[in-house]
């Protein structure tokens, strides 16, 4: 069926569980996929759920005690990515498109010209909302959307999330990290590094005007207009209940199972001239490299914002390459710091890593 490239459906399809967001999230790429359906704008929302992304283990990322006794569902997206905690104080943002619509094969690209319309939405409920590579949406350095893609053939489902009102401690007591290491320095640290809507407008906007400010940025943006429809089409309700069959069961959820042996958590305490610094690291041990990396601290650096920009330039370095990625961040960095060097923050990552060494032995290049 041949669709009006200019014309594109916009589509609620309202509060679900995860398991049944993720078959709709099937069943929609799938029907794109097959010309069954015009490219789509769809938000949506979850009732608390605990969403891995599709190559993650749950035993590894998630409190599974917690998410069982909060009543929390877990499931697995089909796009990339880490893990998040989503509930009805956030809304969720989708794009069914094809490659072609943007101009570029290249994901890197997409996820710039999708982010930057989001963002421009974003800026229109009154906030400084900007991309920031490699696929974020940030407001003054706080993040408030994080977002992600997956491809089939040349359709795209690119999604977004983002944070209207926002329970940080909740979060973090749903991701493993936070449940090992929750403190209150913890929680004010994650609160610095998320910016949510109520917070920065003082309070929050109603989804509706959410939903109908997105949709014109996403409309502006791409130079389409947008036709409401009412309901997921009779082919899409289809898919949907075939995907629903296979994604809401354990095997889907587990269907990727590693040890948390194989990623374990590290701290380290240093004190320095500059201050004192706590830095905690997800590791991979299989792979033998950092998958996140979080430092906290009283420190001094300027522009403030440097912390976190080094944090994102070691998601998932090869520890063998640690001081080489350290050393070409800094290089490239221009920041002030108060009797603070980078070899202090070299010293404090590799004294995490080292208390690993008696139970997984590692190398540092």
């Amino acid at each position: 069926m041949q669709y009006n490239a200019r014309r594109w459906r916009v589509i609620d399809t309202g509060l679900r569980r995860a398991a049944e967001n993720m078959a709709i999230n099937q069943a929609m790429l799938e029907a794109h996929k097959e010309g069954l359906i015009p490219h789509t704008l769809r938000f949506l929302q979850f009732t608390p759920s605990a969403l891995l992304g599709y190559h993650q283990s749950a035993e590894q990322e998630l409190d599974l005690d917690y998410c069982r006794q909060q009543g929390i569902e877990i499931q697995r997206r089909i796009t990339g990515g880490g893990a998040i905690y989503f509930d009805e104080a956030q809304i969720g943002w989708e794009l069914y498109i094809d490659k072609q619509t943007l101009g570029t094969q290249d994901m890197s690209s997409i996820a710039q010209l999708v982010c930057e319309a989001a963002a421009l939405g974003m800026r229109r409920l009154g906030v400084d909302a900007r991309f920031r590579p490699r696929n974020d949406i940030e407001v003054d350095g706080r993040k408030i959307s994080g977002t992600g893609g997956a491809a089939d053939g040349d359709s795209i489902l690119y999604q977004g999330s983002l944070l209207v009102d926002f329970d940080v401690e909740r979060m973090l007591r749903v991701l493993r990290v936070a449940a090992e290491k929750l403190s209150g320095k913890s929680i004010a640290s994650a609160r610095e590094r998320v910016a949510n809507l109520k917070d920065l407008l003082g309070e929050a906007p109603t989804m509706t005007v959410v939903k109908s400010v997105m949709t014109q940025a996403f409309a502006q943006a791409f130079g389409v207009v947008f036709d409401d429809a009412i309901d997921l089409t009779e082919i899409e309700v289809a898919k949907f209940h075939a995907a629903l069959i296979e994604m809401d069961t354990p095997q889907w959820v587990h269907l990727i199972q590693r040890p948390r042996s194989e990623a374990p958590i590290v701290t380290s305490l240093y004190k320095c001239q500059g201050g004192l610094m706590r830095v905690a690291i997800a590791m991979d041990v299989v792979q033998r490299s950092i998958k996140q990396i979080w430092i906290t601290g009283d420190i001094f650096v300027n522009p403030r914002r440097m912390v976190l920009d080094l944090e994102a330039a070691l998601k998932d370095t090869p520890i063998a390459e640690l001081r080489t990625r350290i050393e070409r961040f800094f290089d490239e960095y221009p920041v002030e710091m108060l009797k603070l060097t980078r070899r202090d923050f070299i010293t404090a990552i590799e004294s995490a890593l080292a208390s690993s060494a008696s139970a997984v032995p590692i190398a540092i290049g």
